[in-house]
């Protein structure tokens, strides 16, 4: 359980970085029964290209500084801007175009395990959002 524990916070640190560039649609689900290959799998959407390779890079950044010295043991991705995939082993994180959310939309495979929750303060889809928005004027 520890190692478990460390990877969930490794990706707590990684959500935190990319609610602090402003992605959307944060999400981390416990894959470990469904993939075997990996733990925890997280999607963030980010709305331009220059956004995606901005959240990778300070996913990557703070991952490396808070966490250890963490780096991701391969990178797909990084020059098209439409999708970056980090892969840390125990845990992937996949940054995603939210124009091409549909395509590149992987958590529909596993929606159906469990979510763990990041707690951040941010709402979790475009509905969310708007009606926080209302909810606040």
């Amino acid at each position: 359980m520890p190692a478990l524990q460390d990877s969930i916070n490794a990706v707590r640190v990684a959500a935190e970085a990319a609610n602090r560039l402003k992605a959307t649609d944060i999400v981390a689900f416990d894959v470990a029964d469904l993939l075997g290959i990996t733990d925890i799998m997280m999607v963030a959407a980010a709305s331009n290209e220059r956004q995606v390779l901005a959240v990778a890079e300070e996913i990557e950044k703070d991952l490396y500084l808070k966490c250890s010295g963490r780096q991701p043991r391969s990178r797909e991705g990084l020059t098209e801007g439409q999708w970056v995939l980090l892969d840390y082993g125990d845990f992937v994180i996949h940054v995603m175009h939210e124009e091409s959310r549909e395509f590149y939309g992987l958590e529909r495979l596993w929606r159906d395990c469990p979510a763990i929750d990041l707690e951040l303060a941010h709402p979790e889809t475009a509905e969310h959002a708007d009606a926080a928005a209302v909810a606040t004027a």
